[in-house]
């Protein structure tokens, strides 16, 4: 699994965890130190990011010296060294925390679905319901700028997070404005508080130490801190939990008046199906006193109700849903299609 890590996942985008992986994967003393963690818990990203939290933490300054250096060799023996003589500290992080991927393109998508949900709806607020937050950056769709390769832009020009991506297909994404966002709520399992630095030191130990930018994903570091930055300045409030328990508390938060919008990215994957048809009634049931909707960027055939539009499963793109659930009527439909995380995206619905 690490030489496969190191020669494959990471040989094109992070010199450094290429080394490192494959350096862990030769010696049988790591991987005995890697098998004191649970089995789930022994995947590279996990380990690494483990790894490079204890190096930002000061708690492994040689392992921080190598990765500031972008030595390969350097940090390759510094990574065993602090992998043997921290096991336990290392096994503890990797059990307590979720690697996150803080991709914040996904921006791109739910800011113009978001608001034809609102237009469909006559909403003029929201009150926004991330399921598998994270850190809450998708409650903050209204609080970024995004411009779109053919020209189109939405949200806030001045903010200081700004987002791109590309428009796939002639058809342009809807113009209209969010409503107001009078609620910002966030269910997680394990949700992260940027105002914690624990919390945000993990999130930047969830970066690889040297991944190069590219034309479309400028300095990650940088717009990781100020994604945090910003979610500081208006905290949202974090659920922690199963979704499907915790989400009747969370339509609690908005208030009456205002549409509550569940939105899901790449967060059902992670449910069975049967706790998804579980989801799919939760949001049915909050719908018998006011409407409801639901936008979803998930693979195709993994959000339940969503049209496939006839792709295939493991195509290489998601489909974005947009449900409305309104007393006993439910109006589900895809609207668009995007891949890497937003970053290219198809808008398809009739506005």
């Amino acid at each position: 699994m690490y030489r496969h890590f190191g020669e494959v996942d990471a040989a094109e985008t992070s010199p450094l965890y290429e080394r490192v992986a494959v350096a862990l994967s030769e010696s049988d003393e790591a991987l005995r130190a890697i098998e004191a963690a649970p089995a789930r818990k022994r995947h590279p990203t996990v380990i690494l990011a483990a790894l490079h939290d204890l190096a930002l933490a000061g708690r492994a300054p040689a392992l921080a010296a190598a990765y500031a250096a972008a030595d390969g060799d350097a940090a390759a023996e510094a990574a065993i060294d602090t992998l043997l003589r921290m096991t336990d500290s290392v096994v503890s992080i990797a059990v307590r925390r979720q690697t996150r991927a803080n991709e914040t393109g996904r921006c791109a998508v739910l800011y113009p679905a978001i608001a034809e949900a609102a237009r469909r709806v006559g909403a003029h607020a929201v009150g926004l319901i991330d399921v598998g937050c994270s850190a809450g950056f998708n409650l903050n769709a209204d609080r970024v700028g995004i411009t779109y390769d053919n020209g189109q832009s939405l949200g806030d020009a001045s903010s200081p997070v700004q987002l791109s991506s590309s428009i796939v297909g002639g058809r342009p994404v809807p113009t209209r404005a969010m409503p107001e966002v009078v609620a910002r709520v966030g269910v997680d399992l394990d949700p992260v508080d940027v105002t914690d630095a624990d919390d945000a030191r993990w999130l930047r130990a969830c970066l690889w130490p040297d991944q190069p930018d590219q034309p479309d994903q400028p300095d990650r570091v940088a717009r990781l801190e100020a994604e945090m930055a910003l979610a500081a300045t208006a905290p949202p409030l974090l659920l922690q939990g199963d979704a499907v328990e915790v989400l009747p508390d969370a339509f609690a938060r908005v208030p009456a008046d205002a549409l509550p919008v569940v939105t899901t990215t790449w967060a059902l994957s992670h449910f069975s199906l049967e706790r998804r048809l579980r989801f799919l009634h939760r949001l049915d049931e909050a719908a018998a006193g006011r409407a409801v909707a639901w936008v979803s960027a998930e693979g195709v055939g993994v959000a339940p109700a969503i049209p496939t539009l006839g792709d295939r499963r493991a195509s290489g793109h998601s489909i974005i849903g947009l449900a409305v659930f309104n007393q006993s009527a439910l109006r589900a439909e895809a609207i668009g299609r995007c891949w890497s995380q937003g970053r290219l995206l198809a808008w398809l619905a009739d506005s």
